[in-house]
Formats: C-alpha cells, structure tokens, sequence
C-alpha cells in the first residue's frame, strides 16, 4: 500500500500548519477536506485563537498530543522549520503539497527519518477514487 492510501484509507490525527478562517484560503480548504473525509484535523496558526469553533494552535508543540502527520499550507520558506519541529515531536511523516516543499525541508525530513510527502496535494487526492490512491507514493 503506498504511504499517501495508508495515510488517508483510514481515519488518522493531521496537524494542519497554516490553517485559516478564510474559506477562500487553501489553509481553510485543506483543513475542511480532511476533516470531511473523516480525519481529525488540527488547526495550527498563531493569528487565530479558533477556527470553525475547534482550538487552533500557535504551534506544532502547543498540540494537546502528537499527531499521525503534520500538513502545511504555510510557505514554502517556512517548511525546513516545520520539518525540524516535526523531527523534534517525533511526528513521523510530513506533507507538503505542492508549492510548500523546500529542499532544505526535505534534507531534514532525511537526516531525522520523518517520512516526507510532496508533489501531491491532500485535497486533491482525496477528490480521486480510493482505488486511485495505492499508484501514488
């Protein structure tokens, strides 16, 4: 089974690094997409306090626990921190969808065995049939 089905086939915790309260926003759309699919989807962004009435987190160590995986829709300039932070909580796979990857992200993610996602975007791959999932990574 290949790391992005088994990630979304069943039910798993996602931070969301970059949530918004902007519909408009891909940080909103993201978390909503999860969240429909049947994932528990934490929102964390130091601008907000909620979003949609669930706590929002200023960061990935405020977490009330681990997740299964972080996803960022923050840029792509802040994803080598993200993945040091990832490293550091011992989360063990990090998503970042097109546009949020950085090749200094990615070397963390190497160095600390953190299992790295990228070039697919969350939302659109739970859009696809399920069977669709098992030819991604």
């Amino acid at each position: 089974m290949s790391l992005i089905a088994s990630l979304l086939q069943t039910p798993h915790t996602f931070a969301v690094v970059g949530a918004s309260q902007d519909p408009s926003k891909y940080g909103n759309e993201l978390l909503q997409a999860l969240k429909s699919h049947g994932h528990n989807a934490m929102p964390v962004n130091p601008k907000y306090k909620t979003i949609d009435g669930q706590p929002c987190y200023c960061s990935l160590a405020d977490l009330p626990f681990v997740p299964d995986a972080v996803v960022t829709a923050a840029p792509a300039s802040a994803s080598a921190q993200i993945a040091d932070a990832c490293s550091v909580l011992e989360i063990p796979y990090f998503w970042m969808p097109p546009g949020t990857e950085s090749e200094a992200a990615l070397e963390v993610c190497h160095k600390n065995n953190v299992a790295a996602i990228h070039g697919f975007c969350p939302v659109f791959v739970l859009k696809l049939p399920q069977e669709r999932w098992h030819e991604l990574p």
